[in-house]
């Protein structure tokens, strides 16, 4: 089975620094020079699209602009690439969500894929109007997609739940393809629900042996659920010539963030109701020191940014090495991102992909295109003649 690789779109702004931001933490601690124009935006889609990413994910939050909104622009400037939208249950109706779902499949030609967030932070979801504690939203979460897979089914459903209620509901159009479900939470209320929805269940770049002992948990919920969802995991990636070359990288984006800015990212972020937020600051302790936290496994993003906080650096095959490393504990999916965001998409795209592609772990969406004629140059020298 080929390896799919996604990329990241950075709706809150770009920068050649870490951007922080998410899980309480305000945007733009450590940067953001680059607004989040279509037209930026557009440049990294169509990049991704090249170089063989299947998707981008789009992140959801007070923080960042809709993702609704912005992939459906996204989709008039590139032609393949599907949407990984984020959004959280609690703040629509499922049946308009399902609904919602089977217009963007119809009018983008069937690009999209959902990114199930309940939402870790109470106080954000209260700024949306959501009042439930974290274990309620995981059982509102549960009643959503048992409506909205319902619809998708094509059925007329009645649904009379502790925190959902629809009456009659049904969709006129049907989604085609019906869009997978993404779905991540560490949690203990998490992992039912990610068991009986999720097509692909995610986490962050924990340690393998972490992500063995996660992918392990939910293997064993999905199996009582008569299911087999697949697994992704969501890293950032600095990926050179040369391990020497990408870590030189990795210390120049450390050397870019200030000590202060350290403190009230940790602050905010030790306030998070997240499961995974927690994991990921366990790894670092909100220190510089001892960064690498296994091999080619750096956490120092997430010093100043919430949500996924680690990334992979190296040399393109050293990080090639780890993501065979992930592959073979059942990861298939990889929804990577760097900074910034275009360059390091080519990085990756240029360095590893032909990499696992001679490994025969990746191939390209679109095929492998047939081979350009070697130019000929003017005025260069020639070949002797034999």
């Amino acid at each position: 089975m080929s390896l799919t690789f996604h990329w990241f779109l950075p709706t809150y702004g770009d920068s050649r620094d870490i951007v922080g931001g998410g899980h309480g933490v305000a945007v733009g601690t450590a940067g953001g020079a680059r607004p989040a124009t279509v037209a930026y935006l557009g440049q990294i889609a169509r990049s991704a699209e090249q170089l063989g990413f299947v998707g981008a994910l789009t992140p959801t939050g007070a923080w960042c602009e809709d993702a609704w909104l912005a992939t459906a622009m996204l989709a008039e400037v590139t032609e393949r690439l599907k949407f990984l939208v984020a959004f959280r249950p609690g703040l629509l109706s499922p049946t308009l969500a399902a609904q919602m779902a089977a217009t963007f499949q119809r009018l983008s030609g069937g690009r999209l894929l959902l990114n199930v967030v309940t939402g870790g932070e109470s106080a954000e979801q209260r700024a949306y109007g959501d009042f439930l504690d974290k274990d309620a939203r995981y059982a509102r979460t549960d009643e959503f997609l048992h409506v909205v897979r319902s619809l998708w089914r094509g059925e007329t459903i009645d649904h009379v739940g502790e925190h959902l209620r629809v009456e009659g509901a049904r969709l006129a159009r049907l989604p085609d393809p019906v869009p997978p479900v993404y779905f991540g939470g560490s949690s203990t209320a998490a992992g039912p629900v990610a068991a009986r929805h999720s097509d692909v269940y995610l986490t962050w770049g924990e340690p393998p042996a972490q992500v063995a002992g996660k992918l392990d948990h939910i293997r064993a919920l999905a199996a009582d659920a008569g299911r087999s969802p697949r697994f992704g995991v969501r890293l950032h990636v600095i990926a050179r010539d040369t391990a020497e070359a990408a870590w030189a990288q990795a210390g120049r984006l450390l050397d870019g963030i200030d000590e202060a800015d350290i403190r009230a990212a940790q602050e905010g972020l030790r306030r998070s109701e997240s499961e995974g937020q927690r994991r990921m600051l366990a790894l670092h302790g909100g220190s510089r020191d001892g960064l690498q936290v296994a091999p080619n496994l750096w956490a120092g993003v997430g010093l100043v940014r919430g949500g996924a906080g680690t990334a992979l650096v190296g040399s393109h095959t050293e990080v090639a090495d780890r993501i065979a490393e992930y592959h073979a504990l059942g990861v298939d999916e990889f929804i990577l991102s760097g900074h910034p965001h275009l360059e390091e998409a080519y990085w990756f795209g240029e360095g590893v992909l032909p990499i696992l592609r001679a490994r025969g772990l990746w191939r390209h969406p679109a095929g492998d295109p047939a081979p350009d004629p070697t130019p000929s140059v003017p005025f260069a020298p020639q070949p002797a003649r034999v």
